[in-house]
Order: structure tokens, then sequence, then C-alpha cells
């Protein structure tokens, strides 16, 4: 399989899914500040989504970038991503309207976990298939940012599960700076 299907096929139901929660967000009925306000809570939680799926779409294509061929555990490990990245929708959901309440932001928490497992599950089974001297292999080495990222969600869920619902939305607002810009190690391989 060409990996411009793989592609095309993740960047439609991300596609879908940043849909999918921008329509959850609720229109207030009345034109006041308190109503507002009252949307605080979802809207941050959206953003904060919308912020993880853009960056998952943005590494997806690199790494989709330097994968050479596309193979049946490929696809699984890249249908095995989606089916956590389609439950963001619904843990967005549940953590806004009950305004960070500690199991909504530990089950948020789960989700994201899930998520980076499964990426770099995707990512590993492409370097396997591609052998460990490619160019994808050679960037991303250690993967010190993804290990940070994995242990930054388990804090963030600790910390939820200890009623510290603030401080685990922080862990996950860390994890979304990290990675807001692009991954410079995949990027650097372009080039060549």
């Amino acid at each position: 399989m060409a990996k411009v299907r793989v592609e095309a096929f993740s960047d439609g139901v991300i596609a879908i899914l940043i849909t999918i929660m921008v329509l959850e967000l609720k229109v207030p009925h009345e034109a006041d500040w308190e109503a507002f306000r009252s949307l605080w809570p979802t809207f941050l939680t959206y953003l904060l989504s919308y912020i993880f799926l853009g960056i998952y779409w943005n590494n997806h294509h690199h790494l989709l970038h330097l994968t050479t061929r596309i193979n049946g555990k490929i696809l699984w490990a890249n249908l095995h991503l989606l089916f956590w990245l389609s439950l963001v929708s619904f843990a967005t959901g549940w953590m806004g309207e009950n305004h960070f309440a500690w199991l909504p932001t530990a089950v948020y928490g789960v989700v994201l976990l899930c998520s980076a497992i499964s990426y770099t599950i995707l990512q590993a089974t492409i370097i396997a298939s591609q052998g460990p001297n490619s160019k994808l292999a050679d960037a991303m080495g250690n993967d010190r940012k993804g290990k940070a990222s994995i242990g930054l969600y388990v804090i963030g869920i600790l910390a939820a599960f200890g009623r510290h619902e603030w401080l685990a939305y922080a862990s996950y607002v860390l994890v979304a700076l990290m990675w807001l810009v692009p991954d410079p190690r995949i990027e650097s391989k372009f080039a060549e």
C-alpha cells in the first residue's frame, strides 16, 4: 500500500475529530460575561485538545515523510493510534463539562497517555520495517522527548487521582508546549 493512502486516511480522521470537538462547544444563550465565564473550562479543554490533535497531525506527517514502505503491521499500528486519538473528543467533552473534576481529568490523561504510547508503537513499527539504519531510526535516536511526555502524562494522571486537577492539567499543558514546534529531529532529515 502506498503511504499516501495511509496519510490521507489519517488526515481525514484527525480532521473529523477536530470537527466533532468544535461541535461540542455550546453557544451561550445569554449575552453577558457570566454566560461566557461558564464556558471557560470547556473552551480551555477544547483548545488543549485542538493543540494535541494538531501536534499529532504534524508529527504523523513528518513520520510518514521518512517512511519508504507500508506493511500490514504499520497499518494496524496506525489504526491503533487513530483509535486513541478518536477518544480525545469524548475525554475533552467530559473534562470540560465537569470543570476539570478529578475523574474526567484522569481519564483525559489516560487517553493522552495511550495516544502517546500508540504513537511510539507506530514509530517503532516503522523503524523495524525500514531497518535500524534508516533515516527515521537515525532521527529518533533515544527519543527523550517522547519518554518525557509519557512520564508527564503519568504524573498528570496520578495528580488527578490525588485530587490535584490543576497540577494534572498543567502537566498536560507542559507536554503540549514541548511539542508545539515540529520535531527538529525529523525535519533535519528532510534535506538529506
